[in-house]
């Protein structure tokens, strides 16, 4: 069966932007598959806001999330698999989803735990932003 997160995220998106709010992604940076400017990573996380006024070219697709933004300026070209996601929010009130993990979270070469935990020697955990 296919993964639901894809299909939970087009709908958390459009629920935030239904109500007027802002939504944001909070990816792992080091999952296989995803393409974000490393300056911008902390933590081995990023928070992208995907607002229809931040981004263009948005795509929410079963296999990924596509887009260019500008971050310090200059124009990106972004890619995100669904299993980089680990949520999806509204910036002003953090409504939204945390998603847990799941066999085969770490994209094709399912690895992305084991290297951060090998890097870092600690497993991945997530925080609240506020």
């Amino acid at each position: 069966m296919t993964s639901n997160r894809p299909y939970l995220i087009r709908a958390f998106y459009e629920w935030i932007t239904d109500n007027g709010l802002t939504p944001y992604l909070l990816v792992d940076a080091t999952a296989a598959g995803v393409r974000v400017p490393d300056e911008y990573v902390e933590a081995g996380r990023i928070v992208l806001n995907i607002s229809p006024s931040a981004v263009r070219g948005l795509q929410i697709g079963n296999d990924g999330i596509l887009f260019s933004a500008r971050f310090g300026g200059s124009s990106r070209e972004i890619a995100v698999p669904p299993h980089a996601v680990l949520g999806v929010y509204a910036r002003e009130n953090n409504k939204g989803m945390l998603f847990p993990e799941e066999p085969g979270d770490s994209g094709p070469d399912d690895g992305g735990a084991e290297k951060t935990v090998a890097k870092t020697g600690k497993r991945p955990s997530l925080k609240v932003v506020k």
